[in-house]
């Protein structure tokens, strides 16, 4: 028994649309998009009546990719949480970027929550944490050569 890779990594959101955007705005490519229902559906994801949309993003030639769903059904009653880096649970997507400082000036740009300035950790990276669209955290690391 192994583990061959990481597939995909799913975020659910409200606004699929504007989510969507923020990573293609990143330089992510739609791989596929889907809308699912269904019985069989309810049965994987352990709700009743389900109807989703999905957007499947990822890099050229990469193979992991981020699936950002919809739940038209059932919807969540909390509504978007905003956790902060420290809050337990999966909290972040680490982005592996070149030109970090040309990255975050588009996202000020933009309006996007950037949690500190860039800085340098050691002399292996330079990293930034942001807030994308409803409370999405990533971190970008650009390896410093």
């Amino acid at each position: 028994m192994k583990i061959n890779r990481i597939d995909h990594v799913s975020i659910n959101v409200n606004d699929l649309s504007e989510a969507k955007a923020f990573f293609l705005d990143l330089g992510l490519e739609v791989q596929a998009e889907w809308e699912l229902d269904g019985k069989q559906l309810d049965r994987i994801v352990g709700l009743n009546d389900v109807k989703t949309a999905c957007v499947g993003l990822g890099m050229p030639g990469g193979q992991a990719w981020i699936e950002l769903v919809k739940f038209y059904t059932p919807s969540d009653e909390k509504g978007i949480q905003r956790p902060f880096a420290n809050t337990l649970g999966i909290r972040h997507i680490c982005f592996a970027v070149e030109d970090i400082e040309a990255i975050v000036a588009k996202l000020k740009t933009k309006g996007t929550e950037i949690f500190s300035e860039i800085q340098q950790y050691e002399e292996s990276y330079k990293l930034c944490y942001v807030r994308g669209p409803e409370g999405i955290i990533l971190e970008l690391a650009e390896k410093i050569r």
